[in-house]
């Protein structure tokens, strides 16, 4: 079994906002023909404050739909465990599920010294707990069988290097890398490619004028980056091209913060 056709359905988390990484993987990977459940949580993005608005879901969706797909929205709380078995359900619906990419996330800034109990348990519980219960509930239903060398499933996380003064967002992310990188030897017999992408400072609303400047003059290519940019690496990796790639933590970052 290979992962081609128009049957393939994808599950993308973390597309609550039209200027969020996950809506460029969501509009990437319409635009090669997979059908998508695509999850978020309007309570994280309210109290964030980033820029979106209430449509945000649903014009994501439809700009997918307007390519051709089947487009299903699923909001819940990936803080709480039994939602990553929930939306693995729900995008079964659409048929089989081939594909799994994880852009969502627990993003508040504390320091050692600021960071609460409260805040750290949350943080892992999104950002690392509920990756391990995607990539379980993912491999649960993939079915048996995959002769050797072929491709059954794929698995992409997005990562982070940043730690300092946001402690638990970092180290939450380090747990992700480590159980994704588990995934590509564990999972290989039902030929699971998975890999991490690291895409580095991507401003999706987040960053002021003083900030992107100081970002574009660490960047040796130039400029920031974009969603499109980590869009296109997913989409590689989703593909029969990207199949040899496995169990690895790319950097797509345009060398930023190189030395």
């Amino acid at each position: 079994m290979t992962c081609t056709g128009s049957d393939r359905v994808a599950v993308i988390t973390g597309v609550g906002r039209r200027r969020s990484i996950g809506a460029g993987l969501a509009v990437g990977l319409a635009q090669d023909g997979w059908n998508l459940a695509l999850n978020y949580w309007q309570p994280y993005d309210d109290r964030i404050g980033l820029e979106r608005t209430s449509d945000d879901p649903a014009t994501v969706a439809e700009e997918c739909r307007a390519l051709g797909v089947t487009v299903e929205l699923v909001p819940g709380d990936l803080s709480d465990p039994a939602t990553p078995a929930n939306l693995l359900r729900a995008a079964q619906n659409i048929g089989p599920v081939t594909g799994l990419v994880m852009s969502h996330c627990e993003s508040v800034d504390s320091s050692i010294l600021t960071t609460d109990v409260e805040s750290w348990d949350r943080h892992f519980a999104v950002n690392s707990r509920a990756i391990w219960l995607l990539i379980k509930s993912f491999a649960e239903q993939l079915p048996g069988g995959v002769p050797a060398g072929a491709v059954g499933g794929h698995i992409v996380a997005l990562t982070s290097d940043h730690t300092v003064n946001n402690l638990p967002y970092g180290a939450s992310k380090g747990a992700l890398d480590r159980i994704v990188k588990a995934a590509a030897v564990e999972l290989g017999g039902q030929g699971v490619r998975a890999n991490v992408i690291n895409p580095g400072p991507i401003d999706t609303g987040w960053m002021d004028s003083a900030l992107r400047t100081s970002v574009i003059s660490q960047t040796p290519a130039g400029r920031l980056g974009t969603q499109h940019d980590i869009a296109d690496l997913v989409r590689f990796l989703l593909s029969p091209q990207g199949s040899w790639v496995n169990g690895q933590v790319l950097c797509s970052n345009g060398g930023f913060g190189v030395r």
